[in-house]
């Protein structure tokens, strides 16, 4: 019995460590992103319509982040399933994934309306 708690304990701390982990990555795709972005809208010029491919650029991290953030939520709730934990794991999950697909749409629709802008545009000399 003393040892299949000691090897439960192990396995919470190793479950909190790696969902420390997942937020820690979510956190570092928010800043890179964020930083990629400032990095991308600096150098676009006047002349370019280059707000599309900023919002993509981030918007792009944004749903990474998202990912390993329902990650974590979801270890988090393996380690302690109880009925509240369920309920709020499937709040967030329904949230998350949510605002991932509709992002992901949005995204898709200005990438694909930036090609075509491309396809349109003359050669440039």
């Amino acid at each position: 019995m003393l040892e299949i708690t000691s090897l439960r304990e192990v396995m919470m701390h190793g479950v909190e460590l790696f969902q420390l982990l997942l937020e820690i990555i979510s956190i570092a795709c928010v800043v890179i992103g964020l930083g990629k972005t400032l990095w991308l809208a600096a150098r676009v010029r006047d002349h370019q319509p280059g707000f599309p491919h900023i919002r993509l650029c981030f918007g792009s991290w944004l749903i990474l982040a998202l990912e390993f953030q329902l990650a974590a939520d979801i270890l988090a709730t393996t380690v302690a399933p109880s009925k509240e934990e369920l309920i709020r794991l499937a709040i967030i999950a329904v949230i998350r994934t949510f605002l991932n697909y509709f992002l992901g749409k949005e995204l898709e629709a200005q990438s694909e309306h930036q090609q075509e802008r491309l396809a349109e545009s003359p050669p440039a000399r």
